[in-house]
């Protein structure tokens, strides 16, 4: 399935049962002006075997991923922020973030990423985009 992803996307692999993780996405969706991200929940088959390829443990689903096809992949800090460099306005300003070191970063990252389910809450099951949106969600 990974030979099938479109090679001029870029795709964020989420964790599709976290509250904050989807309302998340549903913001990024939301201001995805340029048609630039797909969407894959780390826990679909998809969102399995691009763990894989990258090398990352499926067991481990605290971390979003922007996965740039035959170019890179980002985690934690660095891959949120690189994110928010497509939306407009104010958030351009994030790039100010990359002067923190990474290590520093992710310490924050892991905190609110541990903690998640419990301020923020969980679902049940992965979302199931709309009709609308469903050719945005790969896998």
């Amino acid at each position: 399935m990974i030979n099938t992803l479109p090679i001029h996307k870029k795709i964020i692999l989420f964790d599709g049962v976290c509250n904050l993780c989807n309302s998340s996405i549903n913001y990024v969706i939301d201001h995805d002006v340029g048609d630039v991200f797909r969407f894959v929940a780390l826990q679909s088959d998809l969102g399995q075997e691009i763990q894989q390829y990258l090398g990352f443990s499926t067991d481990n689903l605290d971390s979003i991923i922007l996965y740039i096809p035959n170019e890179a992949y980002y985690v934690k800090s660095t891959a949120a922020l690189k994110i928010m460099q497509h939306f407009k306005g104010v958030w351009k300003l994030s790039k100010v973030f990359f002067i923190i070191p990474k290590g520093i970063r992710n310490v924050v990252y892991d905190y609110v990423a541990k903690n998640r389910y419990q301020w923020y809450g969980k679902q049940e099951s992965c979302r199931i985009p709309t009709p609308e949106l469903l050719n945005k969600f790969l896998g």
